[in-house]
């Protein structure tokens, strides 16, 4: 009997893991939303090989992630500043993402490394997986959810439809990335602090630690002094909340934190925002500002409209095109000269 079609996992990298939207209406029992960390590439990588919005994806950190196609034909889509790897009947070719292609029985999707960001999605047309309280993202810590309650590993397999018939599709200019201030409102425990600790959290730098995770990340920088007693009565927190214990160091909290804590919360990173926080890489020097809650808002339907022009923009990628992303990655662009130019000078000099 011949196999339905599937993608197998032959490295995960750094850690990959199914997610989707997330799973809501149960943090007042203890259950994180979990998904995604940057739902606008979930929503590209979906639409580029044809898939409803919230289908659940493959998201990976940094490079390392192997896929390896098995029982026909299968269309991925890659989303994220990503340099993709194609090897198919034992030949290597580079390209770039936020495109689909598609992978013969055999073929081999190699990330080799993200230029920008830490954060990136893979999309497999007609990925499908049961449910566990109304989502199939992944939570590692209770066994929820994904491929069997875990992150993925060597020989997990995911299920997909035969790839269809059709062109495949591009996004023809990569989402633009804001290099400002990440954005706050100011948090339900703000007066926990002194006026010092909320100068400082705006006006120097904080440094991204190593320990950063989907659970949250841990800063350096400034000290930001507590009113009082470090610890609160535990209540609820959301992805994004900004606690400070009583090294006075920030932790801010992504998909994967707990629903309650007992820390004073300084501030909460806007929804817009957050993805672009939840990318940064260990190392990364970043800085805050406040604004207040009318103007988050603001943002947040600004970045929707951007999203949705993103997705019209989307167009078929043309047979025998030039993949301008796969040039510049293979740097291959410097190397060119100017044949009938008796110094030989390269040609970006000359145009």
């Amino acid at each position: 009997m011949t196999a339905e079609p599937h993608i197998e996992v032959i490295s995960p990298g750094a850690y990959a893991s199914v997610q989707d939207t997330g799973r809501r209406g149960y943090r007042r029992v203890g259950v994180p939303w979990a998904g995604v960390l940057d739902p606008r590439l979930m929503r590209v990588a979906n639409a580029l090989v044809g898939n409803a919005d919230g289908t659940p994806v493959i998201e990976c950190f940094d490079g390392g992630l192997q896929l390896v196609a098995r029982g026909g034909n299968v269309r991925l889509a890659v989303a994220g500043h990503a340099v993709v790897e194609i090897e198919s009947a034992g030949e290597r070719r580079v390209l770039g993402a936020w495109r689909s292609l598609t992978l013969t029985e055999g073929d081999t999707l190699r990330l080799r490394r993200l230029e920008r960001g830490r954060v990136a999605v893979i999309a497999i047309e007609g990925m499908a997986l049961p449910t566990v309280l109304g989502s199939v993202s992944t939570y590692a810590r209770a066994a929820l959810g994904g491929v069997e309650g875990r992150a993925l590993s060597i020989g997990s397999t995911l299920p997909a439809t035969a790839a269809a018939d059709r062109p495949e599709s591009m996004l023809p200019a990569a989402p633009t990335v804001d290099g400002g201030p990440i954005r706050l409102v100011a948090g339900p425990q703000a007066d926990h602090f002194s006026v010092a600790a909320l100068a400082n959290l705006v006006d120097t730098p904080y440094q991204v630690t190593p320990e950063a995770d989907r659970m949250g990340v841990r800063l350096e920088g400034a000290a930001l002094e507590h009113i009082g007693s470090p610890e609160i009565v535990s209540d609820a927190t959301v992805p994004g909340s900004i606690q400070v214990p009583g090294t006075g160091q920030p932790i801010v909290l992504l998909a994967d934190a707990q629903t309650a804590g007992g820390y004073p919360k300084i501030a909460t990173v806007i929804s817009t925002d957050l993805p672009r926080f939840a990318a940064a890489r260990p190392g990364e020097s970043l800085r805050f500002m406040f604004i207040d809650t009318e103007m988050g808002e603001n943002l947040a339907r600004a970045a929707e409209a951007e999203t949705r022009a993103l997705l019209t923009s989307l167009r078929p990628l043309m047979l025998g095109g030039v993949d301008e992303a796969a040039i510049y990655a293979g740097n291959l662009v410097s190397g060119f000269i100017d044949a009938l130019s008796a110094e030989h000078r390269p040609l970006t000099e000359i145009l």
